[in-house]
């Protein structure tokens, strides 16, 4: 009698309802896997709403042992950790919240799953962690959680043998997306005909679609299966940045839209990035595929951009 080893493909992800978690949620339910979701108690399941029967939610306390009882009982391939706070520009009143929801937080998970034998974590970091192109200079005090709770991570890895791939995302845009960045301040400029202040626009800006973000979730994850223990940090790219001025033409270009905006109505911002972050690693095996043309098509309000 043959001997089925195929081994079930168990994910138990953090920051499921957000934008990058809510689709990668759906596209690992899309390719088989047994998708397991950690919320909080005021989590919104609206962005998952179509897929919510297919997938198992555990509500989330500050606590190992819980964690840990989680862990044991799930048993997860891989931890997929996108959960974060961003603060472009914290308050002195927010510094305990970066800090309780990028390093506090994440390490309990490491630890729960060092008690409860999981060693595969896919970790999400940022391309703000390499300021002016450096091997480390934070932007501001969110790229800096996330470098911190890095170095943790790399505790895990040579004390216990965990394997961790950390992801450094750069911008990302796509269909269903509220967070109030540059492409939904577009729509919304379009969409109400109002005029924009921006900046002079000189800065450097790469935004990679999210349907190439998740892409790059998934192989990090068929990678991750076979190396040894260890700690993989990869860029994530568009491979096409763009000034932010030859963006806003490529977005009129592309969607045949006239935007009304006033270039230097406000200034730049302290530590503004005007050159992304090139000195990085690509990930085998992957490349993004979507051109930012198509892709904020894809984008519009009228096919859900908006709620």
């Amino acid at each position: 009698m043959m001997i089925d080893t195929t081994q079930k493909k168990i994910a138990l992800l953090t920051g499921a309802t957000g934008f990058i978690g809510s689709h990668l949620t759906r596209k690992l339910v899309k390719e088989g896997w047994d998708v397991h979701a950690l919320i909080r108690d005021n989590s919104k399941l609206d962005t998952l709403q179509e897929i919510q029967k297919k997938i198992q939610t555990h509500r989330l306390t500050n606590n190992v042992e819980h964690l840990t009882k989680i862990l044991i009982d799930v048993q997860p391939t891989t931890v997929f950790h996108i959960a974060s706070l961003f603060l472009a520009q914290h308050k002195p009143d927010q510094v305990s919240q970066l800090i309780q929801s990028n390093i506090d937080f994440p390490t309990q998970l490491l630890e729960a799953m060092q008690l409860a034998g999981i060693k595969q974590l896919i970790n999400t970091g940022t391309s703000w962690q390499h300021f002016e192109n450096s091997e480390y200079n934070p932007v501001n005090l969110y790229a800096a959680t996330k470098q911190a709770f890095e170095a943790i991570a790399n505790y895990y890895v040579e004390a216990h043998n965990f394997k961790i791939c950390t992801l450094k995302l750069f911008d990302t845009y796509g269909p269903n997306d509220t967070r109030p960045k540059l492409i939904s301040l577009l729509w919304k400029a379009v969409r109400e005909g109002k005029v924009l202040e921006m900046s002079p626009g000189e800065q450097v800006i790469d935004f990679v679609h999210i349907e190439d973000v998740v892409e790059a979730y998934c192989r990090a994850a068929e990678l991750i299966g076979t190396q040894a223990s260890g700690h993989m940090v990869y860029g994530v790219s568009s491979g096409n940045p763009m000034k932010l001025k030859d963006l806003v033409t490529a977005f009129e270009q592309a969607t045949n839209q006239q935007l009304q905006i006033t270039w230097g109505g406000r200034p730049y911002r302290d530590r503004e990035v005007m050159n992304t972050w090139v000195n990085h690693h690509t990930l085998p095996g992957w490349t993004p595929k979507i051109p930012f043309e198509i892709g904020i098509r894809e984008s519009a309000p009228d096919q859900g951009f908006y709620p």
